[in-house]
């Protein structure tokens, strides 16, 4: 018997067809293997298709990039604050950073685990009353794919006329009442990374409404400079055009993307019809009612505190020397293995657990407002992101996870159960 693979969280998934290769190949053959090109054009024009509602769409180096580039455009710089929603990951808020500004830390309801509508207009009464100036954006998250309120969060966008920027990094495809995610606010912000919905390797896009806020997008992003015969520069731009390569392996990637949602969804499925016999094993589910479209790019599950797991007692004893749960590149490392804010012992047991079945699971995100970095940033939290990162765990769901395999996850979570 072969012996088992590792089945990652999320990993792209090339087309069986290797569309990708042919568009890579023809940037080497012709010599585009710049930042710009064919591909980038042919990328951004099948991604226009595919968010539809007449938007435009401009290729960019990352996710974060984008996030950036939109909070530029909405004029956020030195001193402004910017409303975001916490349980997150941290391009989210770091790019507020970049700009000299303030994130503003907003959390979550807890039926979606996204931003609270509520909440949301509450921080933004209390930050007028505080500073007297409106907060300059909002930046709600689609978490593990799943939509936002965007009905309501647009609404209070409009009734205190502040610019909304969507991060639909996870939820690549998702929809609310029928409508893809970054097609309601000014921007809507797209990831291709490894392990997204569709990758490129890296690379990301920015969701604009109209050709002149793309070619405003585009001129920060190829250095801001001016039509001279010369370099002249009348403001400072960035680095952050997409590879005419990364848009090649894009191109590819679309001609699957609707197949790897619909994969998703399957599996969220069938995690749903096998995990309802479990006890002490919930997962998430998207609100009943038909408005929710979420891609479950990831699949989470909530574990009752109460339930033990195969070698709890041993959680947390010893401090981690290696990059966990998707880490990439260098990790700092640390003299304590627990910090103020951690998910359950039984939640680090399950993940250590897996491992040993060659399962890659991970705890939900840290909110942000629990982040050492944001320790002196405003929060208006209810603590239902706090709540969810204690009793939360990611479960494989990619493109490459088949209905066996989902099948010997929960056989996994099962026996790591203490009866």
């Amino acid at each position: 018997m072969s012996e088992r693979k590792t089945i990652y969280l999320c990993l792209a998934h090339m087309s069986e067809e290797g569309v990708e290769q042919k568009y890579v190949k023809e940037a080497f053959d012709t010599n585009w293997v710049v930042p710009l090109g064919p591909n980038v054009n042919g990328f951004e024009a099948d991604l226009e298709a595919f968010v539809g509602e007449d938007k435009k769409v401009v290729a960019l180096s990352a996710g974060t990039a984008a996030v950036h580039l939109a909070l530029l455009a909405c004029g956020v710089g030195p001193g402004d604050e910017v409303l975001v929603q916490s349980f997150t990951f941290c391009a989210s808020s770091h790019p507020i950073t970049y700009l000299g500004a303030t994130p503003v830390f907003v959390d979550s309801e807890a039926e979606t685990w996204n931003m609270d509508p509520v909440l949301l207009e509450e921080a933004i009464k209390d930050r007028i009353a505080k500073t007297g100036r409106k907060p300059k954006a909002i930046v709600p998250v689609a978490l593990y794919g799943m939509p936002y309120d965007c009905e309501r969060i647009m609404e209070v966008s409009r009734r205190y006329d502040i610019p909304v920027v969507e991060d639909a990094a996870e939820g690549f495809g998702s929809k609310f009442d029928g409508k893809v995610l970054g097609t309601f606010g000014k921007f809507g912000v797209l990831s291709f990374n490894g392990n997204k919905m569709i990758t490129t390797s890296g690379g990301g896009a920015l969701i604009c409404n109209d050709a002149e806020s793309k070619n405003n997008i585009m001129w920060y992003a190829t250095q801001a400079r001016d039509a001279y015969p010369y370099y002249q520069h009348s403001a400072i731009g960035y680095n952050y055009r997409m590879s005419n390569i990364c848009a090649g392996i894009g191109r590819g990637q679309m001609t699957v993307a609707q197949a790897h949602i619909d994969h998703h969804k399957h599996v969220q499925a069938l995690y749903e019809e096998l995990l309802a016999v479990v006890p002490g094993v919930e997962i998430h589910k998207q609100p009943a009612g038909g408005r929710y479209d979420s891609n479950f790019w990831l699949c989470t599950v909530t574990l009752d505190p109460s339930l033990r797991i195969v070698g709890q007692e041993n959680a947390y004893k010893e401090v981690i020397k290696t990059a966990v749960g998707g880490a990439a590149g260098v990790i700092k490392t640390v003299d304590s293995a627990v910090t103020d804010c951690q998910p359950n012992d039984n939640v680090e047991a399950l993940r250590v657990f897996m491992l040993s079945k060659k399962i890659e699971a991970r705890p939900v995100w840290k909110p942000m407002h629990k982040q050492p970095v944001y320790a002196s940033a405003p929060a208006y939290v209810n603590g239902v992101s706090e709540a969810i990162f204690k009793v939360g765990i990611c479960l494989p769901a990619g493109p490459c996870v088949t209905d066996e395999d989902v099948r010997y996850i929960v056989e996994g979570i099962k026996e790591a159960i203490v009866k």
